[in-house]
């Protein structure tokens, strides 16, 4: 009896000090106002725009989006570029293709039908060229992680200098919002770093609610639609609702006044 008493309090015992731990490595995430939060919410084409900006000139060197089109980028509920707009992107960029005639492959620009060109061409190039870590696919970045897209623009704005006493290895960076504090990603983004072409101003954070809006949009294409499809349930299901409620109270007075 004494050894499962000393067996329970060795238990609850780890699970207590467990829960301090976590609830003192526990930070905040940063918050900012989505657009396409609630049941209204909507994508912000411009944001949408600008944050397919960013993630091209700043993120897709490392990281890929296999599971995105250059043709979702005129469709409903996206960035709706113009169709023109999307295939000079998708020329822009080259896919190898093949094999022709001669049985040889070749290279061509890329087409709206093509998936985002690739940074490298498999999991061991990118660790080659990552000091060993592999930068991960950003297609569903934002509905895989934690706290989805508040934690997301909370890493990319949580850099900082190490706490004293605290000592990283070569390559590896601190964050206050990384699961650890400890990143091998350098801090990607810095006021100025791009150009946005409708003017707005590219301070850290601008790029940070961009980028990771084009994110939540490409982890969850539909999202519009969606919203709209339930907001028309919530409205049957009132209406229904309302007549259920008068058919029941005419039922009822029918049957009081032949008591």
């Amino acid at each position: 009896m004494k050894n499962i008493l000393k067996i329970s309090y060795s238990i609850i015992f780890l699970l207590v000090g467990t829960l301090t731990v976590n609830a003192a490595e526990k930070v905040d995430l940063l918050k900012t106002d989505w657009s396409f939060k609630g049941l209204f919410g909507k994508f912000d084409r411009g944001s949408l725009q600008r944050g397919y900006q960013v993630y091209t000139e700043v993120c897709a060197s490392c990281h890929s989006m296999k599971y995105v089109s250059y043709r979702n980028l005129f469709e409903p509920g996206g960035p709706e570029f113009t169709e023109e707009q999307a295939k000079a992107i998708a020329a822009s960029f080259e896919v190898t293709d093949g094999p022709n005639n001669d049985g040889e492959m070749f290279v061509r620009p890329a087409k709206l039908s093509d998936k985002f060109v690739m940074p490298y061409e498999n999991v061991k190039a990118a660790q080659a060229a990552n000091g060993g870590a592999y930068p991960p696919d950003m297609s569903v970045l934002a509905k895989a992680r934690t706290g989805g897209v508040d934690y997301i623009y909370s890493l990319l704005l949580g850099y900082e200098d190490p706490p004293s006493g605290v000592t990283l290895d070569d390559g590896v960076y601190y964050n206050k919002f990384m699961y650890g504090n400890n990143i091998k990603m350098a801090e990607p983004l810095s006021d100025g770093l791009v150009e946005y072409s409708d003017g707005t101003t590219a301070s850290k954070e601008q790029m940070a609610k961009d980028v990771t809006t084009f994110l939540m949009w490409a982890a969850e294409p539909h999202l519009e639609s969606r919203h709209k499809m339930g907001f028309k349930a919530i409205l049957y299901l009132i209406i229904l609702t309302i007549l259920v409620y008068f058919s029941m109270k005419k039922i009822w007075s029918r049957i009081e006044s032949e008591v």
